[in-house]
């Protein structure tokens, strides 16, 4: 082989090296996934702003970041604002593995409902609206079946499989509240303890009663 074709060879070579090493070649490291606790947009608060059903008030009993991890026991809190016609409550579950869940609670008066789910075994969004009668939010009729689900924000958080300590002070106040089934406890301390007494108003019980249905 001659001199000039080497040189030819090795700078194909070269050119084909340079090519697979470049930045644009080589292959990217995977994008490090982004944490749940600090990137899930939920929020406590449900209701919307219009609509005697559709704006009454739900609330998760949950951090603020509407992130958390239950406890072994895996009690769930929610409680129902003030009402004059008390709507259903529907609960849905939906699990990252693709299993989805749903729970529907009687119409009530405002309180505090405890729910025992089964432990988690993956990440799994918690969604608490009211189900509604379409063409106006009238009275609720005997006939569960009967209701059509309105749109308007539901309450909405993340659950983990796996406690860290900043669930551990929310897992107290749960097994707290346990406790209480079949009583009443104080509104606005009850509230105070996950930073939502400001939702309080005129409109709500001095009490709560505990609802912990089987």
């Amino acid at each position: 082989m001659n001199n000039g074709a080497s040189r030819a060879r090795l700078c194909g070579l070269v050119i084909f090296a340079g090519a697979f090493l470049s930045p644009g070649i080589v292959p990217r490291q995977a994008k490090a996934q982004p944490n749940p606790r600090s990137s899930f947009p939920g929020r406590r608060v449900g209701g919307g702003t219009r609509g005697e059903c559709s704006s009454r008030v739900v609330l998760h009993l949950v951090p603020e970041s509407s992130v958390y991890a239950p406890a072994t026991s895996a009690d769930l809190a929610v409680v129902l604002g003030p009402a004059v016609r008390p709507a259903p409550l529907k609960l849905t579950f939906r699990a990252k593995n693709g299993e989805l869940s749903t729970r529907t609670l009687p119409p009530s008066a405002a309180g505090l409902t405890l729910l025992r789910i089964p432990p988690l075994r993956t990440v799994t969004e918690w969604e608490s609206s009211y189900v509604c009668k379409s063409g106006g939010d009238v009275a609720a009729s005997a006939d569960p079946l009967n209701f059509i689900e309105t749109t308007f924000p539901p309450a909405l958080s993340l659950l983990l499989p796996s406690a860290t300590a900043s669930d551990s002070s929310v897992q107290t106040i749960l097994r707290s509240l346990r406790a209480s089934c079949g009583e009443s406890v104080p509104t606005l301390a009850t509230l105070a303890g996950f930073g939502l007494d400001d939702l309080v108003t005129e409109d709500w019980p001095a009490s709560l009663p505990v609802r912990c249905p089987a």
